[in-house]
C-alpha cells in the first residue's frame, strides 16, 4: 500500500513537472523577467492537491533542482531577449553611424567638387545689361532724328507758299439802322470789326459790344487806324431798323446795326460760319443761342482773324493792331 502511494505521488509529480515546464516554456516569450520557482507554485491555494500527497522529505530535492532548472531556463530567456534587444539597438546605431559616415564622406567628397551657378551668370548679365544699353541708345538716337524731321518739316511748312485762305465772308444784302440797302461792297477799303447777336441778348451782346467799342477807341489812340465796328443781328422777327438804331446808339456812334429778312440772315451767317438757333419760346419772348466771335476784315473784306469771348480790351487792341501791321508789311 505504502509503494502504491509513493508511485501515485510520483505519477503525479511526473504530470505536474510537464504542466509546469510547459507553463514556463510559454512564459518564455513575455517581457518579464520575473519566473516563479516551484516553492511559489506550492505556496499558492491553486495546488492544494499537492500539498498532502508529496512528502516533506521525500522527493522535494527534485523539485528543487526542477524549480532551478525553471529558474535558470527563464534567465537564459530573458538574457537572450536583452541580448537580442542590445543586438538590434546596436545595429541601429551601426547603421545611423554608417549612414552619418556616409553623409560625411558624401559631404566631404562634395566639398573637393566646383560649385554649379545660379541660373544667372556674370557673363550672361553682362551681356542682357549690354542689350539693354544698346536699345536704350538706339531708342534715343531714334527719337531724336524723328523730333529733327518734324522740326525740319514745319520749318518748310511756314517757309513754303500759303495753303489757302479761310472760307469765311463772302457777299451780303442786308439793311442798315437808317433803313438802307448795304453789302459787303459798302465796306471795301476799310478794316471791318463784325459782331453776330440780337438786341433782346440779356447779357453777353452787351459785354461784347461794350468790349469792341472800347477796342476800336484803344485801336485808334495806340496805331492811329481806323475800326469800323459791324453789328448783324440774328433774330430778324424782333429786330426791326428801328429796334436796331436804338440799340446800337447805346455803345458807339460809330457802329453800324444791320438786318434784313430771314433768308437774308441765313445767307450772312452761312458766309461767316455763325451759328444760330432760337429757343423755346414763353409767350413770344424767347432768346437766341448764337456764336460769340468776333471777325476782323481787311480792306479788301477778306477774312483775317476772329476774336472770342476770352479776349479782353486789350488783347482784342493788341491783337487787331499786330494782325494789321503783319497784313501791311507782307503788302
Amino acid at each position: 500500500m505504502a509503494s502504491r502511494a509513493i508511485w501515485r505521488s510520483a505519477s503525479r509529480f511526473r504530470n505536474f513537472h510537464v504542466c509546469l515546464c510547459t507553463h514556463t516554456l510559454r512564459q518564455c516569450g513575455s517581457s518579464v523577467s520575473f519566473s516563479p520557482t516551484i516553492a511559489d507554485y506550492l505556496r499558492r491555494p491553486s495546488l492544494p492537491f499537492l500539498q498532502p500527497v508529496i512528502p516533506v522529505g521525500a522527493g522535494f530535492k527534485s523539485l528543487g533542482i526542477c524549480g532551478r532548472y525553471l529558474s535558470s531556463s527563464a534567465a537564459a530567456s530573458t538574457s537572450t531577449s536583452d541580448n537580442q534587444e542590445k543586438s538590434s539597438s546596436s545595429s541601429k546605431a551601426n547603421s545611423e553611424g554608417t549612414q552619418s559616415s556616409g553623409g560625411s564622406q558624401q559631404s566631404g567628397s562634395d566639398a573637393g567638387k566646383p560649385v554649379r551657378g545660379g541660373p544667372v551668370s556674370w557673363l550672361s548679365f553682362l551681356l542682357l545689361l549690354a542689350t539693354g544699353m544698346g536699345i536704350i541708345f538706339y531708342y534715343d538716337k531714334e527719337k531724336k532724328r524723328h523730333i529733327e524731321e518734324i522740326s525740319n518739316a514745319s520749318k518748310a511748312v511756314k517757309e513754303g507758299p500759303s495753303a489757302g485762305k479761310a472760307a469765311i465772308g463772302g457777299p451780303f444784302s442786308l439793311i442798315n439802322h437808317d433803313d438802307k440797302p448795304v453789302t459787303e461792297k459798302d465796306f471795301l477799303g476799310k478794316w471791318t470789326m463784325i459782331y453776330f447777336g440780337f438786341t433782346h441778348c440779356p447779357d453777353i451782346c452787351p459785354d461784347e459790344l461794350q468790349k469792341l467799342a472800347a477796342a476800336v477807341d484803344k485801336i485808334k489812340e495806340k496805331a492811329g487806324i481806323e475800326i469800323v465796328p459791324v453789328f448783324i443781328s440774328v433774330d430778324p422777327e424782333r429786330d426791326t431798323t428801328e429796334q436796331v438804331r436804338e440799340y446800337v446808339k447805346e455803345f458807339h456812334p460809330k457802329l453800324i446795326g444791320l438786318t434784313g429778312t430771314s433768308d437774308e440772315i441765313k445767307k450772312v451767317a452761312r458766309a461767316y460760319r455763325v451759328y444760330y438757333m432760337k429757343t423755346a419760346e414763353e409767350d413770344s419772348d424767347y432768346l437766341v443761342d448764337h456764336s460769340i466771335v468776333m471777325y476782323l476784315m481787311d480792306p479788301n473784306m477778306e477774312f483775317v482773324k476772329f476774336f472770342g469771348k476770352n479776349s479782353d480790351v486789350d488783347s482784342l487792341t493788341d491783337g487787331v493792331i499786330k494782325e494789321i501791321k503783319q497784313r501791311k508789311l507782307k503788302r
